[in-house]
């Protein structure tokens, strides 16, 4: 069984977060790291391949500057290889020009299921997998909490406000993960040490034929402007003199909650 799994390289959360000067957009030009959600997914294709009793991980992203350093380790986990696009003239790419990059750099591959995070810690727009599912004209299952497969037929629990729905689709498809999918592997030395001749094959827009479809000319979204979040007010502290119940009660329909 082969599996792709589309993992986004992203600036460390940890660091103060950067815009390029003069733009909206994300500052990149540093070192990037694995996307902590893409670890689920990448956890959850070795357990499936491993189920199969044969097969491959195969990683896809898209980054600038040939940045590598999150697809090494989702590599040192256990992924046989993986496909990147880089190239100046992505800069600046929506979620739907992300969505046919990614479809595009699947089609170079041989797979049996695609998997991805349900959305990314950068971006949280959550519609880039299904995008990529439509494009490549599968099936796309959302939010799942358990994948399983059977011969040619994929088993999920997808997530739901009220508990999971039991959902099954033939394949190939398209399956996001959630973070509770799975308790992704820390790579060990020998897998790290391994990942540094694993092959990366890098392509241009160029190379899967997508000039003028993808970069700021191609996009259909437009980050006008970016605001600080406010600052947490200190809370208020009740002091239950025999009335806090309905004070509490008070402060819930204030809320709306109730």
């Amino acid at each position: 069984m082969n599996v792709v799994v589309c993992v986004k390289q992203i600036p460390d959360p940890a660091a103060p977060p950067a815009l390029e000067p003069g733009t909206n957009t994300l500052d990149r030009s540093g070192k990037l790291i694995l996307d902590d959600s893409d670890a689920y997914g990448v956890e959850m294709a070795l357990q499936l391949v491993d189920a199969a009793g044969g097969g491959e991980v195969t990683l896809v992203s898209m980054a600038p500057n040939s940045e590598t350093s999150g697809l090494r380790t989702a590599l040192a986990m256990g992924a046989a290889k993986a496909v990147l696009v880089s190239d100046p003239s992505l800069k600046g790419t929506d979620a739907l020009g992300t969505a046919k990059v990614l479809a595009a750099a699947c089609k170079r591959t041989q797979f049996d299921l695609i998997l991805a995070a349900t959305e990314s810690t950068d971006g949280y727009t959550g519609t880039t997998p299904v995008q990529l599912a439509e494009l490549l004209a599968l099936p796309s299952v959302t939010f799942a909490k358990s994948v399983a497969v059977d011969g040619m037929t994929v088993r999920v629990e997808r997530q739901t406000e009220a508990g999971y729905d039991e959902v099954t689709c033939p394949l190939p498809a398209v399956v996001t993960v959630t973070a509770g999918v799975v308790e992704p592997r820390y790579p060990s030395f020998k897998g790290i040490m391994a990942a540094k001749s694993k092959p990366i094959d890098e392509v241009t827009v160029a190379d899967l034929g997508l000039e003028g479809q993808v970069g700021q000319s191609g996009a259909r979204q437009e980050i006008t402007s970016v605001a600080a979040a406010e600052s947490r007010g200190a809370g208020e502290i009740v002091v239950d003199e025999g009335d806090g119940a309905s004070r509490i009660v008070a402060f819930l329909e204030s809320a709306k909650v109730i």
